[in-house]
């Protein structure tokens, strides 16, 4: 076996059951985003710190595969991609438990709809019933966002449990999105702790300027907070305090129904 596709364990911090040429390949999928939908072999070698040709022959294997298409010039994902995220949606329950409740919630309130899981320090949208009002932001089944900088986000590292959430912190390295965004982990440490204590987590402007997003958690059977369901709204309609009124309630009843539906479902099963 070449020693590509069998790294030492001190080289790659993995095991020696670690294929690198699958990473890499993953790697490189992952580099293409809403900002840079197409790219040259060129853009995809700096985005992943591979030499051109390793990052030439991976788009051309994921090319072959159906992943990946290109003009000859530049490359772009395919829509055969969706095949890998609908794998692991169609054999979650979750959304399809939550989706009707976040109708409700979104038609109640008259705002975008939202449910994340967490998932290594990002969040990933799995649900979503998006309003007209908050069409500027793009949100769309599986956009990922840093954790630390959403509402949703928040709520899920709360649940955390403490010595996760400390890793979680020791490793994090936080970027100004906006003037508002938590500046150190101590704050947001702070902030944590009183999404904890509140049971709910409000973040004004912190992801994107005049975007303001209200959370709660969405626990299972044994208490463990699996998701959050959101509300965002444009901070020009209303106020934190009016968010505090009016639309966190109607998301702890929601996280409260959902919650409901999935005990129900696992009765079932």
């Amino acid at each position: 076996m070449r020693t590509e596709d069998a790294p030492s364990h001190s080289r790659n911090g993995h095991g020696p059951h670690f294929v690198q040429s699958v990473a890499r390949a993953l790697a490189v999928l992952r580099s293409f985003s809403g900002e840079r939908p197409r790219q040259s072999l060129s853009d995809v070698a700096k985005a992943t710190g591979l030499d051109r040709a390793t990052a030439r022959r991976l788009l051309l294997t994921l090319a072959d595969l159906g992943y990946v298409a290109s003009d000859g010039r530049t490359f772009e994902l395919t829509p055969r991609i969706l095949e890998l995220g609908y794998a692991y949606l169609s054999g979650m329950s979750l959304p399809e438990i939550a989706t009707p409740h976040l109708q409700k919630l979104a038609s109640e309130l008259n705002e975008t709809a939202a449910l994340a899981v967490l998932d290594g320090d990002d969040i990933v949208y799995v649900a979503l019933v998006p309003s007209a009002r908050l069409a500027a932001v793009k949100i769309n089944i599986g956009t990922r966002f840093d954790a630390y900088a959403t509402s949703m986000g928040r709520v899920l590292l709360a649940g955390l449990p403490q010595p996760e959430l400390d890793r979680y912190l020791d490793r994090l390295h936080l970027t100004t999105r906006t003037e508002r965004t938590v500046r150190t982990v101590e704050q947001l440490r702070r902030e944590i702790e009183k999404v904890r204590s509140q049971g709910w987590a409000l973040v004004d402007s912190e992801l994107e300027e005049g975007l303001r997003g209200a959370a709660a958690p969405v626990r299972d059977r044994a208490g463990r907070a699996i998701a959050a369901a959101n509300v965002s709204v444009h901070a020009g309609r209303t106020t934190p305090e009016l968010v505090e009124r009016d639309h966190v309630p109607a998301i702890l009843r929601t996280a409260r129904l959902i919650e409901a539906d999935l005990v129900g479902n696992a009765f079932h099963h």
